[in-house]
């Protein structure tokens, strides 16, 4: 049993139950807005258990979140697929490389859902290699004056903050001239258009920086050290996305079952024995998983989340183009085409063509599986690392 001790007081999980349930018993969801329900979670401390008092924690072991929320289910919760970048990748940033004001004054409403993040990482000369990214801040005093371009950026239209990182030093290596931001999306200079996906939708964005203004107040960490902070953004959302909890036999496997389950006039014995394949895949990745979980403190993961993220994108895309096969003539159809400006991912709201389609994008996103791939050999196993002649040339000097 997991357990915390301090202040004369001791943290376990029947601790953590008897307080959620004494929460529970003092605020009945349905008297008031679910917005008010949230905001009193948060402030009890059972929004992130693991984070610390004040900030919608108890200093307690992130393990202790499955209990906390397993009392809360059916009460008001957050979006998570709309506000997925501000909880899995800004807000373990802002704990780890914050001041005191920006945790006190970011944390609360990113996780009620009053404020909705984006990241500007990636741009269009810049993708496998972030480090090489143009996007210049310019400091003026008080203030950064800021210029450049961003793709890719999922929800960016309708976002309130974004986690920025841009070139403050030319004159250095690439890796040691960043510095890393929160940029104000509804700031004067700030230009958001879609981008139409495969899929028809716009749920990504490219975003034009034109002398926008930041307090040197947005910046997260020390000028020149962005790269450190980025990566442990970068960490933080390839756990989010491949380390997601999902119930044995859920998630895109649970389609496939579903269909198999409910059509047996489709099977072969061919598709039996793929199917077999990919459960076992999806047991060991989903087993895999939890034991991630409970081996991440707080803020720090390490670089066992880029397998996650590898075996979940192989396996979406594995496992949907099986479903499509599956249904033969009828997985080739598509249901919709409209042009919608989406705000979250919905595997499972759409049929299989669109699950086989927006797939494509889980070895895209996130990093690439590729880098992800180079990563594990380096970090993980050891490996030599692929030399780099850029290494130690000021960026102004690399060709671009």
């Amino acid at each position: 049993m997991a357990v915390v001790e301090g202040a004369g007081r001791t943290v376990d999980e029947a601790a953590v139950r008897a307080r959620a349930r004494d929460f529970l018993a003092a605020h009945d969801e349905a008297a008031g807005p679910p917005l008010d329900f949230l905001r009193a979670r948060f402030d009890a401390g059972l929004a992130w258990v693991h984070f610390p008092e004040g900030l919608g924690g108890l200093g307690a072991p992130r393990e202790l979140q499955a209990a906390v929320d397993e009392e809360f289910a059916g009460t008001p919760q957050t979006d998570t697929g709309r506000l997925a970048i501000g909880l899995g990748m800004a807000a373990p940033t802002i704990l780890a490389f914050g001041t005191p004001a920006q945790r006190q004054r970011f944390l609360r409403p990113l996780w009620t859902g009053e404020e909705v993040w984006c990241q500007l990482f990636s741009e269009p000369g810049a993708g496998s290699d972030l480090a090489t990214l143009a996007t210049r801040a310019v400091r003026d005093g008080d203030e950064w004056g800021v210029d450049g371009q961003k793709v890719w950026t999922s929800g960016a239209h309708f976002a309130r903050w974004g986690i920025l990182v841009a070139r403050t030093d030319p004159d250095v290596p690439k890796h040691r001239g960043l510095t890393y931001f929160v940029c104000d999306m509804r700031a004067p200079g700030v230009e958001v258009r879609p981008l139409r996906q495969i899929t028809g939708e716009a749920e990504f964005n490219e975003v034009f920086l034109t002398g926008v203004r930041l307090p040197d107040d947005l910046r997260i960490g020390e000028v020149g050290d962005g790269w450190r902070v980025a990566q442990a953004t970068l960490m933080s959302e390839r756990v989010a996305i491949g380390g997601t909890p999902i119930r044995r036999g859920g998630g895109m496997l649970g389609a496939v079952l579903a269909a198999w389950r409910e059509r047996p006039e489709l099977r072969t014995h061919d598709l039996h024995q793929r199917l077999l394949r990919l459960w076992v895949e999806a047991e060991v990745t989903r087993l895999a998983g939890v034991r991630l979980r409970q081996q991440l403190a707080a803020g720090a993961p390490g670089p066992e989340g880029s397998g996650m993220k590898i075996a979940f994108a192989r396996l979406n895309q594995e496992l949907s183009g099986l479903d499509v096969e599956l249904r033969r003539d009828e997985g080739l159809a598509y249901d919709d085409w409209t042009f919608r400006r989406s705000e979250s991912v919905d595997f499972f709201g759409r049929g299989p063509g669109y699950r086989y389609l927006r797939a494509k994008g889980n070895s895209i996103e996130g990093g690439t599986s590729e880098v992800l791939r180079n990563i594990i050999a380096e970090r993980v196993l050891g490996l030599p690392a692929e030399p780099r002649a850029d290494k130690d040339v000021p960026w102004k000097d690399l060709p671009r």
